[in-house]
């Protein structure tokens, strides 16, 4: 028999049983380290935006860095598969927006809302119809009725083809029983070209947020003529909801949450929900949001992965009817 090396054995184990729970004791509670926090779109971007003012106050919260990384390619569908690939440690979240209920309508991916860990809603921009201040349209049933009257003089832009404004104006006209065909869209890289174009004469209907032209409306020369969702938009109470204005009620908007890969574990996805919670409630949030001209909701947990489904059907009915899906 070697007793040297059974000597040597029994120290191994001995060192082991002692380095194991010294080791277990170090191992601090979730998070222990950074997070990267996955953005989709670009910096300087109202998503980049968003997500940087939620990471800066997290990170005090949770006492570790949050790091915002953009992922930018295939109109969303890059970002969006970083998040979802990810491993489910707790350590890598992203910033989920309305495009992962369009893009797998379109062929662009197989990925959509069921891929992912539904966390937080913290932002929705519901659309509404804008019209330039000149135009003879002072409420959406004169607008509506010229464009019975007149099928595809009227254009709309505000995004690209297949984009969340299309589809606001083409689910608008579909639940009022109007082909969206007849408002030709003329496509564009977002609210604001579509805008200055509405402004400038060459399309007569933007059906954006009413953030993406908060600007143009408060200095007169835009007008807005329903706001696509239950209630009226606090900072201009004036304007009607669809259902006011038509009797319809028609309801879709710009949305953005936090998400993490599938798999996460509940205790990390109920720490990470506590905190986000804090940061959405807290003054410096509703500050930035409101400067920002963002409208804020929330959602958590479930009732967030309900939203998702439910917006995800919506946009596919949608999309369907306009003959944008694959």
């Amino acid at each position: 028999m070697n007793f040297a090396r059974i000597l040597r054995g029994l120290a191994a184990g001995a060192i082991a049983t002692f380095v194991l729970p010294v080791t277990m004791a170090l191992a601090g509670p979730y998070p222990d380290r950074p997070i990267t926090l996955i953005v989709p779109w670009g910096a300087g971007g109202g998503t980049d935006a968003t997500a940087r003012i939620l990471a800066s106050i997290l990170q005090e919260d949770i006492g570790q860095p949050v790091n915002v990384v953009n992922r930018t390619g295939g109109s969303g569908v890059v970002g969006h598969s970083a998040i979802a690939e990810a491993d489910p440690d707790g350590y890598t979240i992203g910033l989920a927006t309305v495009e992962i209920g369009m893009m797998h309508w379109q062929g662009l991916t197989k990925l959509d809302y069921s891929a992912y860990t539904p966390l937080a809603l913290v932002n929705e921009d519901p659309g509404a119809v804008q019209v330039s201040a000149d135009s003879p349209w002072k409420d959406l049933p004169s607008l509506i009725e010229a464009i019975k009257a007149d099928p595809g003089k009227y254009k709309a832009s505000g995004t690209g083809q297949g984009g969340i404004w299309h589809l606001a104006i083409a689910g608008l006209l579909s639940k009022l029983e109007i082909d969206p065909t007849a408002v030709p869209w003329v496509p564009s890289k977002g609210a604001a070209p579509g805008l200055q174009d509405l402004v400038a004469g060459g399309v007569s209907i933007v059906p954006c947020s009413i953030p993406e032209a908060r600007s143009l409306l408060e200095a007169g020369r835009v007008r807005s003529l329903a706001v696509m969702s239950e209630t009226r938009n606090a900072a201009f109470p004036d304007v009607p909801t669809t259902k006011e204005a038509m009797g319809v009620s028609w309801t879709i908007g710009a949305w953005r949450g936090i998400v993490a890969p599938k798999g996460i574990s509940d205790e990390q996805a109920q720490t990470l929900i506590a905190a986000l919670k804090k940061a959405y409630d807290s003054d410096e949030y509703k500050t930035f949001m409101s400067k920002q001209g963002f409208g804020i909701r929330w959602a958590s947990g479930a009732d967030f992965g309900t939203f998702m489904k439910e917006s995800n059907e919506t946009l596919g009915e949608v999309m369907k009817t306009v003959g944008l899906t694959k």
